[in-house]
């Protein structure tokens, strides 16, 4: 499993570099499709002249592995031609377009994905049926599968990798139009803010992916409104208090999920460091 993990750590490198602001999001988008279908090719090669070692190796592959590279390839790809398309680049026509491409994502989603037995199994982090669904030579037409199953290369897909591929794609893309959408309407917090006296000494010192966990920490827990404010307008707020700009929150939380380590250092640390306080009696 180990080159299968060394060729997901190559992409979560490069991701940890791309900044997606509105002039570099173009280009890093291409530069991503260009990485994801070498490593891609690469896989299959990997996987035509070596197979599997076992069988949980080969559920790994095709239930995690290729999805991921697979999955990111469609969204970046999606990502491209949704920019490259788009006629302005700001204003109630930007907004416009990209509410067009939201709405036919959810529709989308509602008719080929979310009401799914197999996307319910995925979501739900079953197992119990990964034999079926994740090892080659395991496609059975009876259970009246989509018509893309017959373009797909046997030695090189199970056909629910695909599905899996397309349900990671289609949760990146909508973060991204409501990010895109979000950063439009979203007010210039950083023009015309009065500094007073009792905030101007006031800063986050820390990582802005600390930042962003610990808005996505308050948000999940409800914490904040009873958890009824978006993710944008609480990263507004902590922009606001701590005078930091944040950027692409979307991608931030992602890279987050992809950490090889606990997904929550931030918290983790916070935590050890308030019983450490509390020990020493201060």
């Amino acid at each position: 499993m180990n080159v299968f993990n060394d060729k997901l750590n190559i992409i979560r490198k490069k991701e940890r570099k791309i900044s997606f602001t509105s002039s570099s999001i173009i280009e890093e988008s291409y530069q991503m499709i260009l990485l994801l279908k070498d490593l891609l090719l690469e896989l299959k090669t990997i996987v035509l002249t070596k197979g599997f070692k076992t069988e949980m190796e080969e559920i790994y592959f095709f239930k995690i592995v290729k999805p991921e590279v697979l999955g990111k390839l469609i969204y970046y790809n999606k990502v491209y031609r949704i920019e490259t398309g788009c006629p302005v680049n700001n204003g109630k026509l930007f907004i416009k377009y990209f509410t067009k491409h939201l709405e036919q994502l959810k529709t989308s989603y509602k008719e080929y994905v979310c009401n799914s037995d197999f996307y319910k199994y995925y979501k739900s982090k079953r197992t119990d049926l990964d034999s079926k669904f994740f090892r080659l030579n395991q496609i059975d037409l009876h259970g009246g599968l989509n018509s893309i199953v017959f373009e797909i290369d046997e030695k090189f897909s199970t056909y629910y990798d695909y599905k899996v591929s397309r349900i990671i794609s289609n949760d990146l893309l909508y973060e991204y139009l409501i990010q895109r959408m979000d950063s439009e309407e979203k007010p210039s917090i950083f023009q015309n803010q009065p500094v007073d006296s009792y905030n101007k000494d006031v800063f986050w010192t820390d990582s802005k992916n600390a930042l962003v966990e610990l808005i996505y920490a308050l948000h999940a827990s409800g914490a904040v409104s009873n958890g009824r404010v978006g993710i944008s307008r609480m990263s507004m707020v902590f922009e606001i208090i701590f005078r930091v700009k944040l950027g692409d929150l979307h991608h931030s939380f992602h890279r987050m999920k992809d950490r090889s380590g606990s997904k929550t250092a931030f918290l983790d640390h916070l935590k050890a460091n308030l019983e450490k306080y509390m020990d020493n009696g201060l």
